[in-house]
């Protein structure tokens, strides 16, 4: 039996392979704390969970659910975006219900891309960009993010035989995993190249409600003439902390989202309807409730944030998701560097070239776990010796 030679082109989920270090490390009897994957600690917002126990009472909500999404949780969907962002949308033509975004994200791939042709994907990114490219057929070109141009890309670098042969562009602010944000000036920077260049900007939006110190987190749609090239993929996941419910939508360009919805027809089902329901209710969640969670993980970043400061980082604040973004000590790659905070201080977190070739020399940090939990790691990081200034031979001596 042999697969298809595009699997030889996917690299190891990184995810699973920090649960599969995380499991290794347990089965030797080390006390772990992970602080590498984004999943919210605290339960979904109880108004979510309360409409789910009706919902799923409701015969109704048995059978098969519409491929697109039920009237309901698309009309719902629009008027959150005009309420949040003041963007009209017709939840009939222009959005798509998902089961969570990643599905879409996915998806879009096999709507666009055929053999030949050219994916804009930022480096470091969420590496399902990258890898449904390959899927696909396609070949992605990397937008390096560094930390000089505010982890944003220069489309001006872009070269013009690639951005000719390119079909569609990935963006995501607020940043997996850098946690850098940007502007709508720099959001219509980029609907202007890719009207330039008849290209799908497809805008990844799962964090736009997850931000702090007064900045509010825009949406691509908001850009004047942005429907005509862009969708935008939003996700339950963290704003309500709904990862393990799977729901999203897509938002934008009604041919793109009709695209989008065919591939859906033909490889999956809808979200239980049920889901749906309980999805809708959560855009009437209490403001309160959702400034409550931004306000724990403000604590939370603050306090990773000076720990690191003691330890030597230079710790720029950031201004929203709940990922720190920090270089490693010199000398150290990524993955040597993250196997240390294992080894010696039984911390997890993901390398940065797990995120792309740019992410090396960073690690990325999810503040997912409470605070006390966050100073233990940051105490054992101290007590094993580990700080931004110590060298390779310090480590070898801990």
């Amino acid at each position: 039996m042999k697969h298809s030679r595009r699997l030889d082109q996917i690299p190891p989920y990184l995810f699973a392979q920090i649960d599969a270090k995380i499991e290794a490390a347990k089965a030797k009897g080390f006390d772990i704390i992970s602080l590498g994957i984004g999943d919210p600690d605290k339960p979904t917002i109880p108004a979510v969970v309360e409409r789910m126990h009706k919902a799923i009472d409701n015969p109704k909500n048995h059978d098969y659910p519409p491929y697109d999404g039920t009237v309901e949780f698309k009309e719902a969907s629009a008027k959150w975006m005009k309420k949040r962002f003041n963007v009209e949308v017709d939840a009939k033509t222009e959005i798509l219900a998902n089961i969570g975004s990643k599905e879409a994200i996915a998806h879009v791939f096999f709507a666009f891309v055929d053999e030949g042709d050219y994916t804009l994907v930022p480096d470091p990114g969420y590496p399902v960009y990258k890898n449904a490219t390959i899927l696909a057929g396609g070949t992605s070109y990397s937008m390096p993010l560094t930390k000089d141009n505010k982890f944003l890309p220069d489309f001006d670098k872009i070269p013009v035989d690639i951005a000719q042969k390119s079909k569609l562009m990935f963006l995501n602010y607020p940043n997996n995993p850098t946690g850098a944000v940007c502007d709508l000036e720099f959001l219509k920077k980029a609907v202007d190249f890719c009207k330039k260049y008849d290209i799908l900007l497809c805008y990844d939006n799962a964090y736009c409600e997850m931000t702090y110190d007064g900045y509010v987190a825009p949406s691509v749609l908001q850009v004047e003439g942005a429907k005509d090239v862009a969708i935008e993929f939003y996700s339950h996941s963290k704003s309500y902390n709904m990862t393990g419910w799977r729901v999203g939508f897509v938002a934008g360009n009604k041919d793109a989202i009709k695209a989008l919805g065919t591939i859906k027809n033909n490889i999956d089902s809808g979200v239980f309807k049920a889901i749906q329901e309980a999805a809708s209710e959560a855009y009437n969640a209490p403001k309160d409730q959702i400034d409550a969670l931004n306000k724990m993980y403000k604590e939370r970043k603050v306090v990773m944030e000076e720990g690191l400061k003691e330890l030597g980082w230079d710790v720029e604040p950031s201004k929203a998701t709940f990922y720190i973004w920090i270089p490693v000590p010199k000398g150290f790659t990524s993955e040597e560097f993250a196997t240390l905070l294992l080894e010696k201080a039984h911390v997890v977190v993901p390398p940065g070239n797990g995120y792309g070739t740019c992410g090396e020399g960073f690690i990325r940090i999810a503040i997912t776990k409470p605070v006390d939990v966050l100073k233990e790691a940051l105490k054992r990081m101290k007590d094993a010796g580990i700080s931004y200034n110590m060298t390779k031979e310090l480590a070898s001596s801990l």
